[in-house]
C-alpha cells in the first residue's frame, strides 16, 4: 500500500481545489522530460473530470482486436510523433481514441515518467476535462470508455499487490478492481505515482 494516501488533510471539494492541488504537485510544461536514448517516447492523458459528487479519472478498455495489450484498462495515449511535446501527443491520442476535443482540456502539468517493460518512456500529462464531455470511442482502438472516482484510486484499500511469473522470474505489480474491470500494469503504476504526489488529500 502507499502510505499516506488515506491520511487526513485538505479536502478537494471543488474543481478549483483539485486544480490548485495538482498544479502544486506537477512538473511544469516548460520542463518536459529529456529524450532517453534507447527508449521510445510516449504520453498518456490523466484526465480529471469534476463532478458535484467528486472528481473522476477517464480510463479506457483497449479493443479486443488490437495486437498488443488486448482488452487492458488504459489511459488515453500512445507513441509520440516526431517533434511532438508530451501534451500534444496526449491530446492528439485522446481525440483519436475517445473523441475528446483538446479545447475541452485544461492541461495542468506533467506527472512522473514511467519506463515500461517494452522500453517505452511514458510521460503522464495531467489535465481537467470539461464535465460536459461525451466520449465517442474509436472502435479500432477502444472497446469502452469509463470514469473511475479519484477517491477510489487514492484509497489504499482499493489496491492489492499481485505477482506473475514471466521469463522465469516472479514479477510483482499493483492492481485494483473497479466495476468489473482490473486496473493494473503501467496504468496502475502511473496512477499510484500521481496518488503519492497527492498524499494527504481526500476527495468530497
Amino acid at each position: 500500500m502507499v502510505p499516506g494516501w488515506a491520511c487526513g488533510g485538505r479536502r478537494l471539494s471543488s474543481a478549483s481545489d483539485l486544480r490548485a492541488r495538482l498544479v502544486a504537485q506537477l512538473q511544469p510544461l516548460a520542463q518536459p522530460p529529456a529524450p532517453t536514448p534507447g527508449l521510445i517516447p510516449a504520453a498518456v492523458l490523466i484526465g480529471f473530470v469534476p463532478h458535484p459528487t467528486g472528481a473522476t479519472v477517464i480510463l479506457t478498455r483497449r479493443s479486443d482486436i488490437l495486437r498488443s495489450h488486448t482488452g487492458q484498462v488504459a489511459l488515453p495515449g500512445g507513441r509520440c510523433d516526431a517533434g511532438e511535446t508530451p501534451w500534444e501527443t496526449a491530446l492528439r491520442e485522446a481525440h483519436e481514441e475517445i473523441g475528446l476535443d483538446p479545447s475541452l482540456v485544461e492541461v495542468l502539468g506533467l506527472s512522473g515518467s514511467y519506463h515500461t517493460v517494452t522500453d517505452f518512456l511514458v510521460t503522464p500529462v495531467v489535465g481537467i476535462v470539461d464535465a460536459d464531455f461525451t466520449p465517442v470511442a474509436s472502435p479500432d482502438e477502444v472497446a469502452d470508455v469509463f470514469e473511475t472516482p479519484l477517491a477510489f484510486l487514492l484509497d489504499p484499500a482499493s489496491w492489492e499487490e499481485r505477482q506473475i511469473q514471466r521469463d522465469g522470474q516472479v514479477r510483482r505489480y499493483w492492481a485494483a478492481e473497479w466495476d468489473g474491470r482490473t486496473i493494473w500494469g503501467a496504468t496502475a503504476a502511473i496512477l499510484r505515482d500521481l496518488g503519492e504526489r497527492l498524499v494527504g488529500a481526500t476527495v468530497a
